[in-house]
């Protein structure tokens, strides 16, 4: 029978795997917690600026907006994890128990998941809508809502599976050095899925820029498309590429070092870069909403409506009327119905 140590403390695991628990504040970890303060801050004002555009303009009430509000709590549940993590970490770390140091690992797993599993859906989406030549995807509302539960779901099944059981507790010789209470065979698992989906990403969104790239030469032998399509192409062509670089530089790291660390290797310094590839994730959820929602010309003038309320209603600005004077200059959709000119 194995022997199991939930009575023992989280410094008890630290030293089995070797990672530092500190016991005061270093110059270092001072540097870390303020600048990752500072990163949740802006994380949580920045998607919670994009939740709040996507609920009160009624031109945001389509699929691809739901999954980008969905993105934005995503990435707003991971700043408020990572901040949980800012407050228990350094010196404190040692303070915590078997219970709250789960806790703070499981809301940073799900938070993490949740984000990239909706970057999917948004591929996937996008994928369809640019391939049928339409602006607005024909999913129902009640499938997006089905669509954003099962995301959900798997964040958090994924976020909670070693609290209730894929952990080393019961196997110290398996405890990872990033996570010392979890198995490294979790953290291969997360690792290798997430790589995974990344593959995924990079495949979809590479063929919707070929598509685009060459669709653009296409249209450039012809002089009887609209000007304002072929600038929602180009734009389409900047957006791709700035989601995949972003996508690529703030993830790949992380997912790298937590598969060697996985994979036991033993000259892989590992603990060396844990907190810096974990705040470059973070800042992704960041540029998630700069990427996906200030690009939109509708979601900027959104935001500006929402930060100048104050000016708005003091004066006699009527949003409907200089949307309605700019129509012309967006895409209507064949049964007449307004529709936003997204280029995302």
């Amino acid at each position: 029978m194995k022997h199991c140590f939930y009575n023992e403390t989280v410094g008890f695991f630290y030293n089995n795997s070797r990672k530092e628990l500190t016991t005061y504040w270093r110059t270092k970890d001072v540097l870390v917690v303020a600048l990752g303060l500072t990163v949740s801050v802006i994380v949580l004002l920045t998607n919670l600026l994009v939740i709040t555009a996507i609920i009160i303009n009624r031109r945001f009430h389509y699929p691809i907006y739901y999954l980008l509000g969905n993105l934005a709590a995503a990435d707003l549940f991971a700043g408020i994890a990572y901040m949980f993590l800012m407050f228990h970490t350094g010196p404190r770390t040692a303070e915590l128990s078997l219970k709250t140091w789960f806790i703070r690992q499981s809301l940073l797993d799900t938070s993490l998941t949740a984000s990239v599993v909706n970057l999917l859906a948004i591929a996937v989406e996008r994928h369809q809508t640019v391939f049928t030549m339409q602006l607005h995807s024909k999913m129902s509302n009640q499938r997006v809502m089905i669509l954003i539960f099962c995301i959900w779901v798997t964040a958090l099944l994924l976020g909670l599976i070693p609290s209730y059981g894929w952990h080393c507790l019961c196997a110290l010789e398996k405890c990872s050095s990033m996570a010392p209470l979890y198995s490294r065979s979790y953290l291969t698992f997360w690792a290798i899925s997430n790589l995974v989906i990344f593959l995924i990403m990079v495949v979809v969104y590479t063929h919707i820029f070929i598509y685009v790239k060459r669709k653009m030469t296409r249209m450039s032998k012809h002089t009887s498309f609209h000007p304002r399509y072929k600038e929602t192409m180009i734009s389409l062509v900047k957006t791709v590429t700035i989601i995949l670089s972003a996508f690529v530089i703030c993830w790949t790291p992380g997912q790298v070092v937590l598969l060697l660390d996985g994979l036991g290797c033993k000259s892989c310094n590992v603990l060396a870069v844990e907190k810096y590839v974990l705040l470059l994730a973070e800042i992704n959820s960041l540029i998630n909403a700069i990427v996906y929602s200030y690009r939109d010309n509708e979601m900027r003038s959104t935001f500006r409506r929402i930060l100048c309320f104050v000016c708005y209603r003091n004066s006699k600005y009527t949003p409907t009327v200089v949307k309605l004077n700019t129509a012309d200059r967006r895409t209507l959709s064949q049964n007449g119905h307004f529709t936003v000119d997204s280029s995302i």
